[in-house]
């Protein structure tokens, strides 16, 4: 390696970091989409405290979830996010609502947790990491880890294996406090566990894709072979056209 080459490996480095980073960034939602995670189940659990009023508790949850929607509809921002918190905060609404029991408004987003822990899990198993379905679109690669970038395959498995291990840790901690424990206690340490074990998780994907190879961007390879379908076309058109040129020539 000469002294030249050395400061373009640390580049690429760099930007393969950075592009990381952006491509999480924008799959997870950032620092917005962690609060407009975590805002809801914080306030039920804080009026349910204070009150121990679940239906207050409930409308309130479910207010400040279409709250954020409209907000980010008005700042014509995306809005997957948001929408991904209504629709959990609707479901532990109806399960509160007909059962009664105030804890039952975090069961659907425990039992969510369980599955997406499994789904993890068992598509790595199969070959086919659910972290690289997710992140592939992002980083314009699709599918094409799977067979043409074998490094990228196996940092999206071992970042599927993570996310899969830590919500699996988490749900060992929940599902004994929703059996064991009053609403109020395990609404706090729920809370409590909505960001740490997801920053971890996030982390670990970077440590595993920054140090992978760099995607293939297959968006740009078939805007390449239609820009060369067209230069083709382009040139045989032209041929034909002196062909024919030629031959009128000869006729006159």
């Amino acid at each position: 390696m000469t002294s030249l080459d050395k400061p373009t490996e640390d580049t690429q480095a760099d930007d393969m970091r950075t592009v990381t980073e952006a491509a999480l960034f924008e799959a997870f939602g950032g620092v917005r989409g962690m609060v407009e995670t975590v805002l809801p189940g914080l306030l039920f659990v804080t009026i349910y405290t204070i009150n121990k009023d679940l239906h207050w508790s409930a409308i309130a949850a479910l207010a400040v979830s279409l709250l954020l929607v409209v907000v980010r509809l008005v700042m014509r921002d995306t809005v997957k996010h948001a929408f991904s918190g209504v629709f959990g905060v609707g479901f532990g609404v109806v399960f509160a609502m007909m059962t009664g029991n105030a804890k039952d408004f975090y069961l659907p987003g425990m039992l969510y947790t369980l599955g997406l822990a499994l789904a993890y899990i068992v598509t790595t198993l199969c070959g086919i990491p659910l972290l690289g379905l997710i992140l592939g679109p992002v980083f314009k690669e699709n599918l094409s880890w799977r067979t043409r970038n074998p490094g990228r395959k196996t940092a999206y498995s071992k970042a599927s294996y993570a996310w899969g291990l830590i919500l699996l840790a988490k749900c060992a901690i929940l599902f004994p406090l929703y059996w064991w424990a009053d609403t109020t206690q395990l609404g706090w340490v729920l809370v409590a566990l909505k960001i740490p074990p997801f920053l971890l998780a996030v982390w670990l994907t970077w440590v595993f894709l920054a140090k992978a190879p760099a995607p293939i961007d297959v968006f740009a390879e078939m805007e390449a072979e239609e820009q060369a379908e067209k230069e083709r076309k382009a040139a045989l058109a032209a041929e034909h056209g002196e062909a024919a040129g030629g031959r009128h020539r000869r006729e006159a």
